[in-house]
């Protein structure tokens, strides 16, 4: 089995969530094999590399992302029928990132770059308006997320797995306790 975790935007695979998760699957399931790319500032960039690393490995595939992370997830899980868990997912990442638009820092990474309008498009073309099957998802939602309207989540992925918790955050700082149930809907047992 092969997990892919995508991280948010403006973050990387050294983010607190992908070291988490990374870490509880290397001690409690070492078989599954965990990938956590670094994802180029492009949206079709992204799509395009991503769609490569799932086509190039045999067997089973899961995904798990976060924020920017989830949208991607989404996406791919529809393009190859795949599950996937999404932590604080962006639904609708292009109105959001409209604000980001211009040169931008990335605070992990220290990589310059910038964010585009033709960005916004490349968002656009991979945004998925309804679900083909929504019960290949679990969302796992905040509402105290202070980044994205988590009622965005609750209305979108009507038919998923929802976990919607009052207060918290965007970080999802308590994401360890899910975490053995994210293993059991993916089917690392």
């Amino acid at each position: 089995m092969h997990l892919f975790y995508l991280h948010g935007f403006n973050s990387s695979p050294g983010s607190a969530k992908a070291v988490l998760v990374k870490d509880y699957l290397a001690k409690h399931f070492p078989d599954v094999q965990v990938h956590v790319p670094s994802l180029h500032f492009a949206p079709a960039e992204v799509a395009a590399s991503l769609g490569a690393a799932l086509e190039a490995i045999p067997g089973p595939k899961a995904l798990m992302g976060s924020s920017l992370g989830g949208f991607y997830a989404t996406y791919l899980a529809e393009a190859f029928d795949l599950k996937a868990v999404l932590v604080n997912p962006a639904v609708r990442p292009f109105e959001l990132l409209a604000d980001y638009l211009g040169p931008q820092v990335n605070p992990y990474t220290g990589e310059h770059f910038e964010v585009l309008p033709e960005h916004m498009q490349q968002l656009k073309a991979l945004h998925r308006p309804s679900l083909q099957k929504p019960e290949r998802f679990w969302v796992l939602q905040k509402e105290g997320d202070e980044v994205l309207d988590w009622r965005q989540a609750r209305d979108h992925y009507q038919g998923a797995r929802l976990t919607i918790e009052a207060g918290g955050d965007h970080a999802f700082t308590d994401l360890d306790k899910h975490l053995p149930q994210v293993a059991a809907f993916l089917d690392f047992y």
